[in-house]
């Protein structure tokens, strides 16, 4: 280390690191393959052939692991002499290129900050690689494959100047799809009834969801990026960049290896090379399948219909492609810095020039892609048409015949200006999409809970458990009492029954099972539902009070089963002691919290002491109930507390068209799409449930009232038998899509 005996700098040691190196950067490699294979694979799985990027996507992770991968082709002065060594200076930069092409669809959800300072960042690393591989190509650090470099630098300058530009439209698009959208939307709620209509099925509901759906995904700005012209051609220029390494390959280990001129020696990466070049070579073949996907799918797409466009109606440029530089032309600069109007002027003009290379630009990368586009379609075609003209010729037919869409349904694919050749298309495919969501929901339907519904559902005729936990006679622990929450009084309910002493522990297990499943659907109907977070502290309760029930047996650090093994004679002295924990419970809360409870309304409380009022509250209900006759054994209590859990859910659940409505109307587009697809999951899980619910008598509610269980036993207060109808009122999703029908009809 340092000088050695004739003072010199000692450098032995300055390269024993560097095979460190390489494995670090052929790990780096390897995962972002990873990546890029988990999104291939998400891609098949939710049946999205054009591959969204969930799981790798441009943002500053991603950046440092390519600024890690490359860095074998920013090594200017390490001697590489070997095949390994000069091949893997070649697949660091096709890896470059192979990144850029598949994350392209990752700028549809970027804000524009985000993707300003992204392409930044990539532009920066960039010319950092074509500038080193050009200094490489000089000094002679590249002595081979110099054709295949050159190559693969201009497909590298060529795909980030396609990204970028393609940035420039992601704005425009995305507002010009999103006006649509609510534009729709706003009519059809203007015209929804809100008594009059009935209730709709499961097969009305079901075509709703698609109808969603397909204007949810159309939307998705990753599919508007992923179907545009220049995403598809950057598809073809990563292709081609593969092939230029694989080329590389072939010829260097089977074809010329000799008249290549490979130099003897190691280079001090030594054998991490060789990983690198695998890793990366892997990599890029996982990552050009994507892209390449969505090149050929936009080529198969558009080659029945070639015949139909001339090439000057294909060589049209749409206005959204400029809309946002134009803007920008027009728009004066804030120049608060410049005071003289010379230099104002000199400004606004050197600012429209550059605009206006801009726009020139815009429109050659547009025409060259539409122009690749159509070459590649007019070459395919004939080949098709040459070589398999009659087996083409039946199967389109055969095609158009069997799986064409209804015309309804492509009123509701959002498609950009040019796109009408894909509305066909993706009308058809999404239909198949809702179905595929659907019976996939089906596969994972709550086993549990349904038994509990089907066991219940002949006892009860109506939801009279609504009406029947929790009493009006019941005197009040404080000045107020706060709103019921659909939850709370289900792991209330449950924890009643795990003190219960007889309780059969198959039956427990079996309730604790269907009580779960029964809380996952609850929890997400009141996440839409509680739109006002009245609810928020009743909500946390339940969750902290269900934690210890699951976990620990538990309620409130009380000991439920320890409880249970305690001998008593009656149900009544098992309520009556609950109810003296509850209200020390509550007592000592209150105490504890007085300013907070009396300040706040009792929505409010602390979570423990609206645990505790529940509990106290409920208890005394079914005291109450059994006040003028003896309760009997405690299988006739854990019957009535189980019909009292199954009208809570059946109730709820009663609410499903209404929230499957709100997840498809209020979402923002970045999640819109991943709202109407568990929605569809969830009507597929839900699906047995609500066939069941529908068999019950309905209060006559509106769904706004529906949605809250304490406006169900205010009428139940009010109202009479008489009152109940088999379809309730409410405002469904089928009213809506009605009405937009009949919007588009007129």
């Amino acid at each position: 280390m340092g000088c050695d005996s004739h003072g010199n700098l000692s450098d032995a040691e300055f390269s024993k690191p560097l095979p460190s190196i390489g494995v670090y950067v052929a790990a780096a490699s390897l995962l972002c393959g990873v990546a890029m294979f988990a999104d291939l694979l998400h891609g098949f799985r939710h049946r999205k052939f054009w591959f969204p990027c969930k799981f790798f996507s441009l943002n500053a992770t991603t950046l440092t692991f390519i600024s890690v991968c490359v860095k074998l082709s920013l090594d200017l002065n390490t001697s590489m002499p070997s095949r390994t060594d000069q091949l893997a200076k070649l697949s660091s930069s096709v890896f470059f290129c192979t990144v850029m092409a598949n994350s392209m669809p990752s700028l549809g959800f970027m804000v524009t900050q985000d993707i300003l300072m992204n392409l930044m960042a990539l532009g920066i690393l960039v010319i950092t690689d074509v500038v080193n591989i050009c200094m490489q190509l000089g000094t002679g650090a590249i002595y081979v494959f110099p054709q295949e470099h050159a190559l693969v630098i201009v497909l590298m300058l060529l795909l980030f100047m396609i990204l970028s530009f393609s940035a420039i439209t992601v704005p425009a698009t995305k507002h010009f799809l999103e006006l649509r959208y609510k534009k729709r939307y706003e009519f059809a709620l203007k015209k929804c009834p809100s008594y009059t209509e009935k209730r709709k099925g499961l097969p009305e509901l079901k075509e709703d969801l698609m109808k969603f759906w397909m204007m949810a995904h159309t939307s998705s700005p990753q599919f508007v990026m992923a179907r545009s012209v220049t995403c598809t051609t950057s598809g073809f220029l990563c292709f081609l960049s593969a092939v230029t390494l694989a080329e590389a390959m072939v010829r260097s280990y089977f074809l010329q290896t000799r008249s290549l001129g490979f130099c003897n020696g190691d280079s001090d990466y030594k054998w991490s090379t060789t990983l690198v070049l695998v890793s990366q070579a892997a990599a890029v073949v996982i990552g050009t399948v994507a892209p390449a996907s969505r090149w050929l799918k936009a080529v198969n797409l558009r080659c029945p219909s070639r015949t139909k466009k001339s090439l000057k109606e294909e060589l049209r440029v749409e206005s959204y492609w400029v809309e946002c530089l134009a803007d920008k032309k027009e728009r004066p600069l804030n120049l608060w810095m410049l005071h003289g109007r010379r230099s104002r002027k000199l400004a606004h003009d050197l600012n429209r020039w550059i605009l206006d290379i801009c726009i020139a630009t815009q429109y050659g990368i547009v025409l060259a892609s539409k122009f690749l586009r159509f070459v590649t379609v007019y070459c395919v075609s004939r080949i098709l048409l040459c070589c398999f003209y009659f087996t083409f010729k039946t199967n389109t037919v055969a095609n158009a015949e069997s799986s064409g869409s209804n015309p309804s349904t492509r009123q509701f694919v959002l498609h950009l200006e040019g796109e009408e050749e894909l509305v066909e298309y993706m009308a058809r495919s999404n239909r198949e999409a809702t179905n595929h969501l659907i019976e996939k929901g089906r596969k994972k339907q709550p086993v549990n809970l349904i038994e509990l519904l089907e066991a219940t559902t002949p006892i009860s005729k109506g939801f009279e458990g609504i009406r029947d936990f929790d009493s009006y006679e019941v005197a009040s622990l404080a000045s107020g009492e706060p709103p019921n929450c659909w939850a709370l009084p289900l792991v209330t309910l449950t924890s009643i029954v795990v003190a219960l002493p007889s309780t059969k522990p198959y039956l427990l297990k079996k309730l604790v099972k269907a009580v779960k499943e029964a809380l996952f659907y609850v929890n997400k109907f009141e996440d839409v539902l509680d739109i006002e977070g009245e609810l928020a502290n009743s909500r946390k309760a339940a969750d902290v009070v269900w934690l210890g029930v699951d976990l620990y047996h538990k309620w409130l650090n009380v000991d439920l089963r320890k409880l249970s093994k305690k001998q008593r004679t009656t149900p009544q002295e098992v309520l009556q002691e609950l109810v003296d924990i509850a209200k020390k419970e509550f007592t000592e809360s209150w105490e504890n919290n007085r300013i907070v409870c009396i300040r706040h309304k009792p929505s409010h409380w602390p979570i423990k002491t609206l645990a505790a009022n529940s509990m106290y509250r409920i208890i005394q209900t079914l005291l109450l109930k059994y006040e003028s006759r003896n309760i009997g054994t405690e299988e006739t209590l854990l019957k009535d507390v189980e019909m009292m859990i199954s009208d809570i859910v059946a109730g709820c659940f009663c609410n499903t068209a209404h929230v499957i409505g709100m997840k498809c109307l209020v979402t923002a587009v970045e999640v819109r799409e991943a709202s109407v697809r568990e929605a569809a999951m969830h009507l597929g899980r839900t699906e047995k449930i609500l066939e069941i619910v529908d068999r019950r008598c309905m209060p006559a509610l509106s769904h706004h009232k529906m949605a809250k269980i304490d406006e169900w036993r205010e009428f139940y207060k009010t109202n009479k038998s008489n009152s109940f109808t088999h379809p309730s009122s409410q405002c469904t999703t089928r009213e809506l899509i009605l009405n937009l029908d009949a919007f588009f009809a007129s």
